[in-house]
């Protein structure tokens, strides 16, 4: 095969992202489609680069993930692009998006360090929910007496809120406010604004939607 010009390896890298079934790392890209082409880690990233310029200004925009890179909708239009589906985004209780907060900042943790941060049990139900969403899973046992469990978020959790890594998440500043004000149930009903951020940035109900080759199965991942 000749060489490819930098625009064709624009076109293939693109047109690979578009249809692939999830997030294509640049070393997945390098396996698969490109494969046998001689293209260099460098010209590859730079074809990356110049694309997610390309597509900054648009309705559907190049993001890198945790697990690669994949087409989504810009943040700002989910409230217009949800109507788009028959079903409403699943909403949360603020109790699992506490939990969640508490596992992302202070992974690995046990579920009696997050009732003792919350001052209230962390139901069975909040840790299998997720769990069943593949945002949180088990990574051992802290070597204590009972031997607890110890969760951290996954992937899935960074892939979902569009996150490469977790040093992406909001200020750790914003978590211990809302840390210090979790006393009683009550309180958690009336955070103030700037107390609740984190949990409002967490918050999935208005996730982005991913572009797919069928344009008519756009969907909120």
């Amino acid at each position: 095969m000749a060489k490819l010009t930098d625009v064709q390896l624009k076109q293939l890298v693109e047109a690979a992202i578009f249809v692939a079934d999830e997030p294509l790392t640049k070393e997945k890209l390098q396996e698969s489609v490109l494969e046998g082409l001689k293209i260099s880690k460098k010209r590859l990233a730079d074809a990356l680069a110049e694309l997610v310029l390309d597509y900054a200004p648009r309705g559907v925009q190049l993001v890198e993930v945790a697990s690669g890179y994949r087409f989504q909708s810009m943040d700002s239009l989910s409230p217009w692009l949800s109507k788009l589906r028959n079903e409403q985004a699943p909403r949360y209780s603020r109790a699992l998006l506490e939990t969640l907060s508490l596992i992302a900042y202070r992974q690995p943790i046990t579920r009696g360090e997050i009732e003792d941060v919350r001052g209230v049990a962390v139901s069975s139900h909040t840790i299998k929910t997720l769990t069943e969403r593949s945002w949180i899973k088990a990574v051992g046992h802290k070597e204590v007496p009972g031997r607890p469990t110890l969760y951290a978020t996954t992937k899935e959790f960074l892939d979902y809120f569009s996150l490469q890594s977790l040093a992406d998440l909001p200020p750790m500043q914003n978590f211990e406010m809302l840390s210090d004000s979790l006393e009683t149930e009550s309180e958690k009903q009336s955070l103030p604004a700037e107390q609740a951020t984190i949990i409002q940035d967490l918050d999935p109900s208005q996730p982005a939607v991913i572009a797919e080759t069928d344009i008519n199965k756009e969907h909120l991942h």
